[in-house]
């Protein structure tokens, strides 16, 4: 066993380990990247602020999200095709966010359904949706959601159109898969991946095939993802979608203050500044960078997580220090999902845990409520230098 010390040594392996066609699913963005890229590197331009001679005993990352406590202010992000990056992923990341005690967040476009999940957990995780034209199909799955207790809906509101990713369609990357020599050939060199995979009956969209209207396969599966997301999303259609929902609603991908803004107005419970992990609109400003405009607008008023970019515990506290009451990790806890199925995602978590506790005690913290923006060092021209 290699000696694991950050979430970089997880990418490594997981590099190896997975196929090429679903490493690049994770790990690129749309178009030049440039977003993609810089959602990592802003959190570098922000500095530290040290202090010393202050009591660190007792320390505490408890933080609440949407009304739950949990053991850090982080929740695994709803991220498509995790059990293509390790056999059963979501239940895998499932199990692990719930022995740590953070949220899950099971995306639509899973692999296992939202009855496997339920069923192979213990207690409430959250569920993603997307804007999706077909309404029986969209309120059936909310009462689906509703079924298997999910106690927060998250709500991706950045997804009308699909950016284009070069990387996925060069892999023949799609619902379903185009297989190709190149591919293929991949896939064998691939053993235990592939060992593992053969034991599962789980390797399709579990929330899609087999409840989406002309979905009974696999092959039926492209013609319905090609029509099923609604270009004509505006905020009365987020409205109705948050009228059939009565717990906490989170709405992810807001990176504008005005949409911040009219999110209040449609009764959303928290907010996710998020461009989508760098996959849709390239050349956008990173999610940090965009913060504390956002905070500036409404955060007095709402919840406010960061999404994108966040590779390590200091990338959190900086987040949290800037006004977030809570961030969630998808890149990381996949690394970790390819890597080494659950272990891997309770290693990404552990990791996180340890940097953020240890560099909140040398911040002089011995609380995650109470850090802000006296830790850190911004350039002075950080939220404003693009106007």
């Amino acid at each position: 066993m290699p000696v694991i010390t950050n979430i970089e040594d997880l990418r490594r392996i997981y590099r190896r380990r997975v196929p090429k066609m679903f490493y690049d699913y994770a790990e690129s963005g749309s178009w030049t990247e440039q977003t993609f890229r810089e959602n990592v590197s802003d959190f570098a331009d922000i500095r530290l602020r040290q202090r010393i001679a202050v009591d660190m005993a007792g320390r505490t990352t408890k933080a609440k999200m949407v009304g739950q406590e949990y053991t850090m202010p982080v929740a695994l992000a709803p991220v498509g095709l995790c059990g293509m990056q390790s056999a059963d992923g979501e239940i895998k990341a499932a199990k692990a966010a719930e022995k740590f005690g953070v949220p899950f967040t099971l995306s639509t476009m899973s692999i296992c359904s939202i009855e496997d999940v339920a069923k192979n957990t213990s207690k409430p995780f959250w569920f993603q949706v997307y804007t999706l034209k077909d309404d029986d199909f969209m309120k059936r799955l909310f009462a689906r959601a509703k079924d298997a207790k999910c106690s927060a809906l998250v709500i991706t509101v950045d997804l009308q159109i699909m950016g284009q990713r070069h990387r996925d369609l060069k892999n023949g990357l799609s619902a379903p898969p185009k297989l190709t020599l190149r591919s293929m050939a991949d896939l064998a060199t691939k053993v235990p991946w592939g060992l593992e995979m053969m034991q599962t009956h789980r390797r399709f969209f579990g929330n899609i095939v087999g409840h989406a209207k002309g979905v009974t396969d696999p092959t039926s599966l492209g013609s319905w993802t090609a029509e099923a997301f609604d270009p004509s999303l505006d905020w009365n259609r987020i409205r109705e979608f948050r009228s059939w929902w009565d717990g906490p609603v989170i709405l992810k991908g807001i990176l504008d203050e005005e949409d911040a803004k009219k999110a209040l107005d449609v009764g959303a419970d928290a907010i996710v500044v998020s461009n989508h992990g760098g996959r849709q609109l390239d050349g956008a400003l990173s999610s940090i960078r965009m913060l504390p405009r956002i905070m500036d607008a409404v955060g007095d008023r709402i919840e406010v997580h960061l999404d994108s970019g966040i590779r390590s515990g200091q990338d959190v506290l900086k987040a949290l220090a800037l006004g977030a009451k809570g961030t969630m990790i998808g890149r990381a806890f996949v690394y970790g999902l390819g890597a080494m199925g659950q272990a891997g995602v309770t290693k990404a978590l552990e990791i996180i845990h340890k940097e953020l506790d240890t560099t909140m005690a040398l911040c002089g913290e011995r609380d995650v409520a109470n850090l802000g923006r006296h830790n850190l060092l911004l350039p002075a021209d950080f939220d404003t230098r693009w106007q």
